[in-house]
């Protein structure tokens, strides 16, 4: 990868996943890089909590597409850094309130039988919604994933043509809801994948069918488990930078980033050819990037953020599996109370993972981790305290009525993550999980660019940024970030 850049310097603002890549495709690219972080450690919403033998990662809970990362780990053709991970055979159990039960695996065959058997689907019903969702990723992969929407370059590759032909499969005029509502019969199989636009804090009533593509990377791909938690991504991908000669300053907030003769000042001490901005976009517009980007401090939609509750269960639950989710009665209030009323429902739908069903080591001996999220509202200026409060209690009611089991008596620690947490620890605006929200059909080509058409030597990666977040396409954004930038230097 490397050739001739003239040891052009790069400052990344932000030592998330997107920031770690970026900086590994620019090292490993010749590029003399320095990382700014304002916290101790690397990561981002990557983080880990740990207490009285229990382990949980914080952030981010499904690993998909993991070939993003080996992609990374060898981009020097050196196998260096380790890396394990496994295929889950049990992808997700599902629970309905009136005692449905549903375990969503990697098995096609078995999978067509669990759909009939729970929901009463017919086995050509549920392959034609795959095939379709399949044909979705082929479609959008390889050109509005992996390029720049906003470079007139990309329209005019044969690849890009033959996708824009193809757009009327994607959907992008019709809602996930709708399209979703006509595949299937039984409502639980609407909510089952209705559930998918929560992969990038979007509504499934107002989000485009496009978003039905994300099935795809679970049952057509597979869901994955780092053998030593998903926290092991983003030590993996950092050491790597490190044996690639990365500089990284931590404890460092980048406070002021000035344009002074073509060239970028960090905090009036580091001066850079380059600035590559890993920071939430809009909170960086605001504070940072402040001079630079001030012209455009347009309002957005954020995504929907999280409560989450890190729970250590002094017993095992053997119902539950790596990953489960217990569906609120109705989803489409769920999400009204979400985006409409800026709630918690009363009745949410809850998620939980449990990584100890894979790796013992993460909870003491009969114990169990549970990672408990529920969807919430960004911050708005709420009532926090006691929408937590009824919050938890809906949570422990709800487990407990779906598994004939009172478990608040066994819940031994007890920590939580709330949207304004989630604003003051990653800059995430207004504690958003994904930046803009996908409640817009034209919402991938109004995230912001991955460069700046104002300002020569500016870029952007991240979840706020295109193409949008969660761990695959934060890499995706890196890469398509870093390739930009290989270009124009």
């Amino acid at each position: 990868m490397k050739h001739n850049t003239s040891k052009k310097n790069v400052a990344i603002l932000g030592a998330g996943i997107a920031g770690l890549a970026s900086a590994v495709r620019l090292a490993a690219a010749g590029y003399e890089v320095t990382v700014y972080e304002q916290a101790a450690t690397y990561g981002g919403k990557m983080g880990v909590w740990q207490k009285e033998g229990y382990r949980w990662d914080t952030g981010p809970s499904l690993f998909t597409m993991p070939h993003y990362v080996d992609e990374l780990l060898h981009i020097d053709g050196k196998a260096d850094v380790p890396f394990e991970y496994e295929e889950l055979d049990k992808i997700c159990n599902y629970f309905w309130d009136d005692g449905t039960r549903l375990t969503a695996t990697k098995n096609r065959k078995q999978l067509l039988i669990e759909f009939h058997r729970a929901l009463g689907e017919l086995p050509k019903t549920l392959k034609a919604y795959l095939k379709d969702s399949e044909s979705k990723f082929n479609i959008t992969n390889h050109v509005f994933l992996e390029k720049s929407l906003h470079k007139v370059r990309t329209y005019f590759s044969w690849p890009t043509i033959r996708s824009i032909f193809r757009l009327p499969k994607v959907q992008v005029f019709s809602n996930m809801h709708t399209q979703n509502e006509r595949r299937f019969s039984n409502p639980k199989s609407v909510q089952f994948f209705n559930r998918y636009a929560t992969y990038n804090g979007s509504n499934p009533y107002e989000a485009p069918a496009t978003l039905n593509v994300i099935p795809h990377y679970e049952f057509g791909i597979g869901a994955f488990f780092p053998k030593k938690g998903i926290r092991s991504i983003a030590d993996a991908v950092y050491t790597k930078a490190i044996k690639l000669g990365v500089d990284f300053k931590f404890h460092t907030a980048v406070n002021y980033v000035s344009k002074v003769g073509g060239k970028y000042v960090v905090n009036n001490e580091g001066t850079y050819d380059i600035a590559l901005c890993n920071i939430d976009v809009a909170s960086a517009a605001r504070g940072p990037l402040k001079s630079l980007l001030g012209h455009k401090r347009k309002e957005y939609e954020p995504s929907s953020s999280a409560l989450i509750f890190y729970w250590g269960m002094k017993s095992g639950y053997r119902e539950l599996d790596v990953h489960n989710i217990f569906f609120a009665r109705d989803y489409k209030k769920e999400f009204n109370s979400i985006f409409k009323q800026k709630k918690i429902d009363e009745d949410p739908t809850v998620y939980i993972h449990i990584s100890s069903k894979c790796n013992t080591d993460d909870a003491p001996q009969g114990g169990e981790n549970w990672f408990v999220m529920v969807n919430a509202p960004y911050d708005d200026g709420q009532d926090w305290d006691t929408m937590i409060g009824q919050a938890r209690t809906s949570i422990v009611n709800k487990i407990s009525r779906n598994l004939g089991r009172e478990i608040e008596a066994d819940i031994a620690v007890e920590h939580r993550l709330t949207p304004q947490l989630i604003m003051s620890k990653t800059a995430s605006y207004k504690g958003a999980l994904y930046g803009t929200s996908s409640n817009n059909r034209m919402s991938a080509f109004l995230r912001q660019a991955n460069f700046s058409s104002r300002h020569k030597g500016l870029y952007f990666c991240g979840g706020s940024v295109h193409p949008g977040g969660g761990i695959p396409l934060c890499l995706l954004s890196a890469k398509i970030a870093t390739d930009i930038i290989r270009r124009d230097y």
